[in-house]
């Protein structure tokens, strides 16, 4: 699934080219996503200019005059700005069609994405407004992780994936953050002390900035918005090296299921 690298990564890659540009059409061909394609879409953005894309969590912010357009990419979505000769592809569901010709093309295999119209106060919208504080901005710290953590007793790898405690740091970043920081993702969240959510808070920071500089993570389908694959799978310590050697260590790497997903540390490193 694309995490915040990824949706950052394709929000730059698109923005410069449709900020400022007028929406001719929109075209629905399927329009069966996670949820159905809001019927406002064709009806509200024809004629609208593009004033820019915003980014909250993982889902992206098309705003004009009319009010915003909501996006998910969902597990395998993607956007890409191709033109109106270009052939349309298979799971092609949408496209936003500019009046210099370009077409900002929705492409989801498994639709498990959505594209919602939120109107003009998106963060209000019921899929915003509960999200927690953006991980690369200042109000997320260590004392505000610390007193959010309190009494908790879920795991601490869990805690950090609760998109209504921090938005964006999904299953690879919570892996690799853990290790950076060197605490155990089993360890329950309020047993962790401030001093540990003080290297967790740096890490998460360093590593989704890293990954977005390498443009996101390829995982199966996933490419940016110029149709470029991320390279910061190359840089992964610990995720998809279930018993391989640790990079710090050499003792090899533990791998279980935490929440439902794939959770991999170090016995050693990671206490």
């Amino acid at each position: 699934m694309p995490e915040l690298p990824e949706v950052e990564t394709t929000r730059r890659g698109i923005e410069p080219h449709i900020r400022g540009k007028n929406i001719r059409e929109v075209k629905v061909r399927q329009p069966q996503l996670r949820w159905p394609v809001s019927a406002e879409i064709q009806r509200e953005l024809p004629g609208q200019r593009i004033r820019g894309v915003k980014r909250r969590g993982k889902y992206l912010l098309l705003e004009t005059g009319a009010g915003y357009l909501l996006i998910h990419l969902g597990m395998s979505g993607s956007l890409r700005i191709v033109k109106e000769k270009d052939a349309t592809k298979k799971h092609d569901h949408v496209d936003i069609i500019l009046n210099n010709g370009s077409i900002l093309r929705y492409h989801d295999p498994r639709r498990f994405g959505c594209i919602l119209w939120a109107g003009q106060e998106p963060y209000k919208h019921v899929l915003l407004e509960g999200l927690g504080p953006e991980p690369l901005e200042s109000d997320f710290n260590a004392d505000y992780l610390f007193a959010r953590s309190r009494k908790r007793n879920m795991a601490v790898k869990s805690f950090l994936m609760d998109s209504h405690v921090v938005v964006g740091v999904g299953n690879i970043y919570a892996n690799e953050a853990l290790f950076r920081a060197g605490v155990s993702p089993r360890r329950k969240a309020g047993k962790v002390s401030r001093a540990a959510y003080e290297r967790l808070v740096i890490a998460i920071k360093d590593i989704l900035q890293q990954a977005i500089t390498q443009g996101g993570t390829t995982l199966r389908d996933f490419v940016g918005g110029d149709g470029e694959p991320g390279y910061f799978k190359q840089s992964l310590a610990v995720y998809g090296r279930g018993g391989e050697a640790c990079v710090q260590c050499t003792r090899p790497l533990k791998e279980i299921r935490l929440g439902q997903r794939s959770t991999v540390y170090c016995t050693h490193c990671q206490a």
